[in-house]
């Protein structure tokens, strides 16, 4: 990944995060953060999120599969994110793990990257390419501690990191495309075409089966990312329609 102007976020809540981040991640105040869900007019639509949210109960895992998209060029610098997570919808604070793509300066800029927000995420040193095949999951033991895993079966990396949030709702659990954002607000979304999430799992059962919440990201009347419906109760795509 390309070295970018780390920028500080402003006014953010302290966060009691205990533990230690896997050696091959750095920690440092980033461009732009992956916040809760900003609703829309309604429920279903989001100015920062598309995707699926699971409610309705308390949420101690969640993990899905994806493969990751390439960037397309714009005519502006953009951003794209890929995760899965727990709380962010109607809570203050997620737990997540995920991949992103940034199109900046003309250059695409692929990572993976962990976030126990409000706390500043955390990227992986480790090589990510459009077509790598990634599994994530957030799970919480007891007790507020949480296993946050990834891995890119296609280069053979993986990492695990332990961290302990004991403020954590566990009110949702979501598989989500989202426009991150920085101190202004939502970022411009990068054209990422479209990226299919399978195996949506939340409480280790397939999304379908639960309380879940279509979500489609859209600002002032204009659809930016679209939401399909479920296939088999664990699959569904999110395609890029704006910046």
């Amino acid at each position: 990944m390309k070295t970018r102007l780390r920028i500080a976020i402003a006014v953010l809540a302290p966060l009691a995060v205990i533990g230690l981040a896997t050696p091959a991640a750095t920690a440092a105040p980033a461009p732009h953060i992956h916040k809760p869900l900003n609703h829309g007019l309604s429920h279903s639509t989001s100015g920062n999120w598309a995707g699926y949210a699971v409610t309705g109960g308390k949420f101690t895992s969640v993990s899905a599969s994806w493969v990751q998209p390439s960037v397309k060029a714009t005519s502006q610098d953009a951003y794209s994110s890929f995760w899965v997570g727990i709380d962010g919808d109607g809570s203050n604070s997620v737990e997540q793990l995920g991949t992103e793509v940034d199109y900046i300066n003309g250059q695409a800029e692929y990572y993976a990257w962990y976030e126990m927000y409000p706390a500043y995420p955390v990227n992986f040193s480790d090589t990510v390419r459009p077509g790598d095949h990634f599994t994530a999951s957030v799970t919480e033991t007891t007790g507020g501690k949480f296993t946050l895993k990834i891995s890119d079966d296609t280069r053979g990396w993986s990492h695990t990191v332990n961290k302990t949030y004991s403020a954590a709702k566990l009110a949702s659990a979501e598989i989500i495309a989202e426009a991150p954002s920085d101190s202004n607000g939502t970022l411009p979304l990068a054209d990422f075409g479209s990226v299919t999430f399978t195996n949506a799992t939340a409480n280790g059962k397939a999304i379908g089966s639960q309380n879940y919440d279509p979500i489609t990201q859209a600002s002032g009347g204009t659809t930016k990312d679209a939401v399909s419906g479920l296939s088999g109760g664990n699959t569904f795509t999110c395609t890029w329609k704006h910046v």
